[in-house]
């Protein structure tokens, strides 16, 4: 029997450490299952174990944990590079049969792929994965669904749910094909809302984490974050002691200081009660402590880090009703979270 789910959503752009959030809850024993429910190999999950690191696109990283890994109804998969991410995860010692495919997933043919490269990847900043061509067709109902694959029959899953479940987001609030920038957007929903697809009530929905970073960043192509920002010496800074590229493309990102608006309005229409801040040694190693403020409306500084958070923990205390925590981590090391539930 299905008991509570817990979800992990990125309150940004993408990239704000829903890896290692995922990671630091899936290896203790809370879990029984862990589950994307949006995106397909166009996300990318950065995960260190014992000091060796692991990467993962599609699969969620609870595999890494010998935890039944489900990709859902609203995924798209790509077979040779789900495939190629299965020998990947053998290879490294993985017990690959935990890994499920919705039947309702869609496929992301050749054909997608080839439309993708040639056509607007570069104008919107899309990562050439055939994403938005497969999402075209599935709502078209037009498309191809993964119990149509022979190749994929042994991984389908029944559609059961039990125990306790983790869904594990990809992107950001603000790739949302709703809430973004449109059109410089994903091509699904990475609210939390949407991992009720999954085949879950709403109502037992328990604890959503949310992710970001003291600063922002953005991959690909978006007016909100103009190349000028390249040339801005202390956000170039941030950005290489960062290590700030893709994991799927290994684009640079666009970084930018932190705006509380934007995070404020994420964490609200999330729902997100636990917000967990990282890389904040990033900006300590720069020496510059800097955000763009809720209530002041426009760009201030602190002396210190410590200052820094304290401001940040207050705007968002004052300005999202839900949230009941607020924990900063390092770009290094995760602080314990499944006591704070």
């Amino acid at each position: 029997m299905l008991e509570n789910v817990d979800i992990c959503v990125g309150l940004a752009w993408g990239d704000e450490a829903k890896g290692k959030i995922v990671s630091s809850l899936s290896q203790s024993d809370t879990y029984d299952i862990v589950c994307r429910w949006a995106g397909g190999s166009n996300a990318g999950h950065t995960i260190w174990i014992q000091n060796r690191k692991y990467i993962t696109h599609l699969v969620p990283c609870g595999i890494l944990f010998n935890k039944l890994s489900i990709i859902g109804p609203d995924c798209v998969l790509h077979i040779p590079s789900f495939f190629n991410e299965i020998k990947y995860l053998r290879e490294n010692g993985f017990d690959t049969s935990k890994v499920k495919v919705s039947p309702s997933c869609h496929i992301v043919s050749d054909d997608h792929i080839y439309e993708d490269t040639q056509k607007e990847s570069n104008a919107l900043g899309t990562t050439s994965q055939g994403i938005r061509q497969c999402y075209r067709d599935k709502y078209a109902r037009i498309g191809t669904r993964a119990i149509d694959c022979p190749e994929l029959h042994s991984y389908l899953w029944d559609g059961k749910l039990h125990g306790n479940v983790l869904c594990e987001g990809a992107q950001g609030f603000w790739l949302d094909i709703n809430c973004g920038n449109y059109p410089y957007v994903t091509s699904s929903t990475t609210l939390p809302y949407g991992a009720c697809s999954l085949g879950f009530s709403p109502k037992k929905i328990r604890t959503i984490y949310g992710a970001a970073k003291m600063y922002d960043t953005r991959s690909g192509v978006d007016p909100d974050f103009p190349e000028s920002l390249l040339q801005d010496e202390e956000l170039k800074s941030i950005a290489t002691l960062g290590e700030e590229y893709g994991n799927t493309t290994g684009r640079p990102r666009i970084v930018n200081w932190l705006n509380m608006n934007k995070l404020v309005k994420a964490i609200n229409q999330s729902g997100t009660t636990m917000v967990i801040m990282s890389k904040g040694d990033v900006l300590e190693t720069v020496g510059v402590y800097r955000v763009f403020s809720v209530y002041a409306q426009k760009l201030i500084s602190f002396p210190n880090m410590v200052s820094m958070k304290k401001y940040i923990e207050s705007e968002l205390k004052g300005y999202c009703l839900d949230l009941t925590h607020v924990i900063f981590s390092e770009s290094a090391k995760l602080m314990s979270i499944s006591q704070m539930r």
